[in-house]
């Protein structure tokens, strides 16, 4: 049965004009009379030279930009904080006090607790809530100054109304060289932000810690290693909890059982781990001072309070508090 024809549309050959700025490109399935020995090494299963060397290329190209990659990452904390939700920069402070005259022990010390990096600046960022001020943090960033040099900055969140002035000034007056971040060992960020107590030290690498107590833990660690003896870290673990839990969030039949505790542990020694001087006896002289419970504590609650005051660590949070 016969078909309808149609009329082509177009001529069988056309020429077109191409342009002259245009790269031209070799067609790829014209038959080359001399092209039989590359495609037989082709199927023979070898690789063309050109390709493998562009292959190379591409992976040196990569493997610099993972290495680029991972100093930016590195370098980006001498310029931001991990936390960039910030809204007013309150004050900066460089305590001048050491613990050790040797920087680049200090320097040691810190990669040997948190790992190597390629910062300069090893940031600390602290969300806690201006109703009930983290006190013994304020006495652990004391003691990291004296001991680090710590870029220490006070930030307040839009969502809060409004911060009492001793607040913005908790972590000493601003530093003239704050803005060389380079130069300094620990960045300490405080921000007057949320109900819940919460610590980003690493982004990347960490989930956030909460909770004062083990912030307090993590913060200690940086200036002395927790005791090798299991039965003494547990001890001064529970102290903490004893302190945060009890001490500061308890009823007042939890504080009268506590205040026992510390009486007869501080009739066996002069601090509550022992002869050292640990975070037990920070953790729960802050929280007797926040429940305001020294004042009716036992004798030998009464003259451990007095040996923490002669030490001097606790003189911000006293301020703080007055």
């Amino acid at each position: 049965m016969p078909m309808y024809q149609v009329k082509p549309v177009s001529e069988a050959h056309i020429q077109i004009e191409l342009p002259t700025c245009m790269y031209k490109v070799p067609n790829i399935h014209a038959h080359r009379g001399d092209s039989c020995a590359s495609e037989h090494a082709l199927q023979n299963g070898e690789v063309d030279p050109a390709v493998k060397a562009l292959g190379a290329r591409q992976d040196e190209i990569m493997r610099k930009l993972y290495e680029l990659k991972a100093t930016v990452d590195g370098l980006a904390k001498t310029v931001t904080t991990p936390d960039a939700d910030l809204d007013l920069t309150v004050s900066s402070s460089l305590s001048s006090q050491s613990f050790s005259s040797a920087t680049s022990q200090s320097i040691t010390d810190l990669n040997t607790v948190l790992g190597k990096d390629l910062g300069a600046l090893r940031d600390i960022v602290i969300n806690a809530n201006p109703a009930r001020p983290p006190l013994s943090l304020l006495v652990l960033h004391s003691l990291l100054c004296q001991r680090y040099r710590v870029l220490s900055t006070v930030h307040v969140h839009s969502s809060v109304p409004s911060v009492p002035p001793q607040l913005l000034s908790c972590l000493g007056p601003r530093h003239a060289e704050s803005y060389a971040r380079h130069t300094f060992q620990l960045g300490f960020t405080l921000i007057w932000k949320d109900p819940k107590l919460q610590m980003k030290f690493s982004i990347q690498n960490m989930c956030p810690i909460e909770g004062e107590a083990n912030v307090a833990r993590f913060l200690f660690k940086l200036l002395t290693p927790y005791p090798s003896d299991p039965v003494l870290a547990t001890l001064v673990d529970s102290w903490v909890d004893m302190a945060f839990f009890q001490l500061a969030e308890g009823s007042a039949k939890e504080h009268s059982a506590v205040l026992r505790s510390l009486n007869s542990a501080l009739g066996r020694s002069p601090w509550l781990a022992g002869s050292e001087f640990s975070l037990a006896d920070i953790a729960c002289y802050c929280c007797m001072l926040q429940s305001s419970s020294s004042s009716a504590a036992p004798a030998n609650v009464q003259r451990w309070v007095k040996s923490c005051d002669n030490l001097g660590h606790f003189s911000p949070v006293k301020l703080l508090m007055q």
